[in-house]
Parts: structure tokens; C-alpha cells; sequence
């Protein structure tokens, strides 16, 4: 019996340090989990993107400082794309990203310690000679990109849609014009067809008879005689202004021989 009861006894403390390992196990699991809770993610800003930079590149660099999450790279625009086409050059470049780490403290200290540094460590790297342009966005979620994204591209298609109605109101108008265009001229065409056919025999010819030798005589001797009664029309001026020059001529004779 004592054997029994010492058996007894040595089985409860086994499981007495059993539970006591589990509750240990429970409690570090729950406080991983809290660590996991309170972690909350932080957004970064790269303001400067340099060619040939892709998502791989900036995961591998930046992994190195802490866990990071979702990353975006901002597409160049499309003209400045077709000139390269048209240049030669068939890369595609970005503009500017976004990287989320899982802890926003490692965020902000990426942010602070990286920024006007040298991307790459070493001179082999091609990005060495490259500056880190980072900012951390305080209070900026994923959601928030996801949602600019979504609105800037509602209002290209509003644009795109909107060109295109202009494109298809300008040809309509303009096949509407041609179509007029084409209505009138038949209409002229018909209207000159009915008029040649009913009036073949009105037809008036435009041009200029010449004068006879008569006609010519005539008009001669009516330029000489109206040029003989200009010339007499001026002598005849001529003696009234010598008239009236010699009464005034009397008129100061007389004023002065009476002084």
C-alpha cells in the first residue's frame, strides 16, 4: 500500500509539471500572438526610381533591414513610352513606388537611416551610384493606393471615353457635310441640264463688236468740240478776273488821290 501511494504521489507531480510546461507554452503562444497583433504595417515612399529597377531588386535590398510586404512601381507615362519606341529603346522604367513593411517601426527607421544614401554597398552594384529618395507615410494604409489607382484609372477611361464621342461626333459631322455637299451639286447638275435643254436657242454670246470707222469719226469730232468749249470756258474766266482786278485797281487809285 505504501508502495502504491508513493506511486500515486509521484504521478501527480509529474502531472502537476506537465501543466505547469503547457500553461508556459500557452502563455509565450499567446504573447507572440500579441506581438503579432501589435504589429502594424508601414508604407514607404520612393520618390525616385532609377532605369532598369524592378520589385525583385528593391525586395532583395531592402529585405535585408526588415520583412517587407506589398510593393508597387508606378508605370512611366505612355507618351513618354512611344518616344522611346520610337527612339529605339524598348524599356520600360518607373517613376516612383511604394514598399510595405509588416512593422512600422522598422519603417520609419528604414526611412530615416536610408534616405540621400547610396542604394547599392558595393561599386559592382549598378545602383551604387544611385541616392535613396524614401519618405514614410504616417497614417497611409494600402487601402489608400488602391483606391487612388482605382480612381485615376475611372478617370482615364471617363477621358479616353470622352475623346472618342468627340472623334465620332466630328466624322459624323463631317460625313453629314459631305453628304449635303453631294445632294446640292446633283441638284445644280439637274437645274443647268433643264435650262440647256429647254432654252437651247437663248443662248447669248459675250463679246465686244468693233466699232466702225463712222463711230470713230464721230466720237473724234466730239472730243474736239467739247475740248474747244473747255478752252473758251477759261478765257472767258480769265477776262472776268482781269475785269475785276481793274475796278480794284481804280477803287485804290481813287482812295489814295482823295488822301
Amino acid at each position: 500500500m505504501e508502495g502504491a501511494g508513493i506511486e500515486l504521489q509521484e504521478d501527480t507531480a509529474a502531472t502537476v509539471e506537465d501543466r505547469d510546461e503547457a500553461g508556459m507554452e500557452d502563455k509565450e503562444i499567446e504573447a507572440s500572438e500579441g506581438n503579432k497583433k501589435t504589429m502594424i504595417p508601414g508604407i514607404i515612399y520612393l520618390g525616385h526610381i532609377p532605369p532598369r529597377l524592378r520589385p525583385r531588386h528593391i525586395r532583395n535590398m531592402l529585405s535585408v533591414h526588415g520583412e517587407v510586404g506589398r510593393i508597387f512601381l508606378q508605370a512611366e507615362d505612355r507618351f513618354v513610352r512611344k518616344k522611346k519606341k520610337r527612339s529605339g529603346s524598348n524599356a520600360r522604367d518607373f517613376t516612383e513606388g511604394w514598399v510595405e513593411f509588416r512593422d512600422k517601426r522598422v519603417a520609419k527607421l528604414v526611412a530615416a537611416s536610408l534616405n540621400n544614401a547610396p542604394m547599392g554597398t558595393r561599386k559592382k552594384n549598378r545602383f551604387h551610384d544611385d541616392l535613396w529618395n524614401i519618405k514614410y507615410l504616417h497614417r497611409f494604409k494600402w487601402s489608400h493606393l488602391s483606391e487612388r489607382l482605382a480612381i485615376e484609372r475611372q478617370v482615364r477611361q471617363q477621358r479616353m471615353r470622352v475623346e472618342v464621342s468627340q472623334a465620332k461626333r466630328e466624322t459624323n459631322f463631317y460625313l453629314q457635310n459631305v453628304e449635303r455637299s453631294k445632294k446640292f451639286s446633283k441638284a445644280e447638275r439637274k437645274k443647268t441640264a433643264g435650262q440647256t435643254e429647254a432654252e437651247p436657242k437663248n443662248q447669248q454670246w459675250n463679246f465686244t463688236q468693233r466699232k466702225t470707222e463712222a463711230e470713230i469719226q464721230t466720237m473724234k469730232t466730239s472730243s474736239g468740240s467739247g475740248d474747244k468749249r473747255r478752252i473758251q470756258k477759261r478765257m472767258e474766266l480769265a477776262e472776268k478776273a482781269q475785269e475785276k482786278s481793274q475796278t480794284s485797281k481804280l477803287l485804290l487809285h481813287k482812295i489814295f488821290n482823295a488822301a
